[in-house]
């Protein structure tokens, strides 16, 4: 991609400002947003290909609506760099997703044309209803617009919405950008009936057979066919999502280009006159405007640094190690091989989940769902219930949505249903919508699971194991990025439930930790004793539930100083749990215990090792705790 000076986007300060452009500098403007997006994101990573499919759509929503007034909702917000460059914040969009700098979301609080804060998926139909419904109360008169992805409507949310609005009959508008792609590729039965195989050419040919037939009928078929040629609209509507949306007493307009900024323009000019629900139909390309994203828009869905001019990644002297979603698809993909009753499931991510692997060696035995977390939990239950063994790989973040099927579906039927839990603890850039802070809380109080922690790679391998061979529910979780380079078994085996491992001795504290904490951990014991300060013993404890019960309490018996270090959620997590216990145990008495953890707040965007550095959870963070504590 070429350099070029932007000559109109620096005139542009507010919404309002695209209005009086003319058509050759809307042009103009909609190439200086696709470089000046594609230019910082290859800086700095992002989500790429979904901001440039929707640039025009944004520039026809700004010119329709007046968004002084009007509130404009975007789902998700994959798709709102565009949006965040037309409303006062070019001058620090090269501060995107880093530390302090601008959400790589619509955030409420960071401007005043963000409406509604998001992260995850399909809610803008259901945060727009209310907006209206508040506006109606109000009394006031600002029109309210939602604008969702094709993948985001296969969720379950996405219809109650679309049924809420449909039966309260409140004016709004629902924009979906149809561009056949959540992050991986449509699936499902929805996103067929959506396909943009229903356009024109075929259309055309079934108007023409459908008069054709009409006019071989005796005597009336002349006027049939007349009026069906008359009625086309009907005919297109019957074969077409119209009738979907119709069904959900929406008005339904489309499907029509959404690369045209002009003829969208009309058409929002045209629907906010209606007193109604209104549902805009427009088709986009993902990537558009950029060959790489446009040719592979999963990889530039959401992508780190590359080079602008071919879209190849940046090489980085980085360790070379694979991830931990790499291991995890590895080891799934052997495991798999030698047991038939392993089926994996994902939520509309095989590429993020690192189930891609098994989706092409077992394709009978792998479902992706779509964004369909709810239903991807008791969808597991029912093949938990016939005896196979799912395999449910879910980011952290995004399990929560389907907390009320793993406790009723899963846990209370003590069903045999693994969890595999990626992104947990601190992200990074994607911030706080999308850390994994909460999955210890919110499952260690569910009766029958069991929840594990690996510190490397080849205990994750083991703890894959352990829950496939575990007669009940198991989860697993593990954080973003690389491990240590622990070499992974050709045969990994089980893990004793609820046995944890002393990893490092010492005479003078105890850190009680598991996960990503513990080779931190052992790094701050070491330097610490040999820089002349405490020496302190290190504790895996692998396991959240059931704890180590046995173990922590000879241990504890040694020690008065004790310090349970997690990248969880304090509140409710890994040191609850070791404090209930202890408390419980009367082993309180007479030690000074400290936990740490996340603090109760969210936390903001930034690199993984900067926040954790901010939080005290680095090993620079242990070791001024450790001191502390054994002052």
């Amino acid at each position: 991609m070429t350099k070029s000076i932007n000559t109109i986007l620096p005139r542009i300060h507010r919404p309002g400002d695209v209005k009086g452009l003319t058509p050759e500098e809307l042009e103009a403007l909609a190439g200086e947003l696709r470089r000046t997006i594609v230019r910082h994101v290859a800086a700095h990573g992002g989500h790429l290909a979904p901001s440039l499919g929707v640039i025009e759509l944004t520039l026809a929503l700004f010119r329709a609506f007046d968004l002084e007034r009007d509130k404009l909702v975007w789902d998700v917000g994959h798709q709102a760099y565009a949006h965040k460059l037309l409303t006062g914040r070019a001058d620090l969009f090269h501060t995107l997703r880093q530390k302090g700098g601008l959400s790589g979301f619509p955030r409420l609080g960071e401007s005043p044309y963000d409406h509604f804060g998001v992260g995850h998926s399909s809610t803008s139909i259901s945060a727009a209803l209310g907006m209206a419904m508040a506006r109606d109360l109000k009394g006031e008169d600002h029109e309210v617009v939602a604008v969702i992805g094709d993948g985001s409507l296969t969720a379950g949310l996405a219809f109650e919405g679309l049924n809420q609005a449909g039966d309260l009959g409140r004016k709004m508008v629902v924009v979906l950008n149809d561009n056949e792609m959540s992050i991986s590729r449509n699936v499902g039965a929805l996103s067929q009936f959506l396909s943009r195989k229903m356009t024109t050419p075929f259309l055309q040919r079934l108007k023409s057979d459908v008069e054709g037939l009409l006019s071989t009928i005796p005597k009336i078929g002349g006027d049939l066919a007349g009026y069906a040629k008359r009625y086309g609209d009907s005919v297109k509507s019957f074969f077409t999502p119209g009738i979907l949306f119709e069904a959900f007493h929406f008005t339904y307009v489309g499907p029509i280009d959404g690369h045209d900024v002009a003829r969208m323009t009309k058409v929002f000019e045209e629907v906010r006159t209606l007193d109604k629900p209104v549902l805009v139909h427009v088709m986009t390309t993902k990537g558009k405007g950029y060959e790489p994203a446009e040719s592979d828009p999963t990889h530039f869905h959401g992508v780190g640094e590359f080079v602008p001019e071919t879209g190849l990644a940046r090489k980085f002297s980085g360790s070379g190690l694979p991830s931990y979603t790499a291991i995890f698809g590895e080891t799934l993909c052997k495991l798999a091989d030698k047991d038939e009753t392993i089926v994996a499931i994902t939520a509309a991510m095989p590429e993020g989940t690192g189930t891609e692997c098994f989706r092409q060696t077992h394709p009978e035995r792998f479902v992706d769902v779509g964004i369909c977390e709810q239903h991807a939990v008791t969808f597991a239950a029912g093949l938990a219930v016939e005896g196979y063994k799912p395999a449910v790989a879910i980011y952290s973040t995004f399990l929560q949505r389907a907390y009320d099927q793993i406790v009723h579906d899963v846990c209370l039927q003590n069903l045999n249903v693994n969890f595999f839990l990626d992104r947990c603890g601190l992200v990074g850039e994607d911030g706080a919508t999308h850390h994994g802070a909460f999955d210890l809380s919110y499952l260690r109080h569910i009766p029958n699971i069991v929840v594990m922690a690996p510190k490397d790679e080849a205990e994750l391998a083991r703890m894959m194991v352990t829950a496939f061979e575990h007669e009940g529910p198991c989860a697993v979780r593990y954080p973003r990025g690389t491990g240590v380079g622990a070499k992974v078994s050709r045969n990994p085996r089980a893990i004793e439930i609820g046995r944890g491992e002393l990893v490092r001795k010492g005479g003078d504290a105890l850190v009680v930790t598991l996960g990503s904490r513990v080779y931190p951990s052992i790094e701050a014991a070491m330097e610490l004793q040999e820089s002349g300060g405490p020496d302190a013993a290190v504790f895996n404890a692998r396991f959240v539930k059931p704890l180590p019960e046995k173990q922590l309490r000879q241990l504890v018996a040694k020690y008065d100083r004790i310090l349970v270090v997690e990248e969880n959620a304090l509140a409710g997590g890994f040191g609850s749990a070791v404090l209930e216990f202890l408390n419980g145990a009367g082993l309180l008495e007479g030690r000074k215990v400290q936990c740490l953890g996340i603090p109760d707040a969210f936390i903001e965007h930034g690199a993984q090792k900067e926040l954790r550095a901010m939080l005290g959870l680095d090993k620079n963070g242990i070791k001024r705790s450790l001191r502390k504590l054994c002052k």
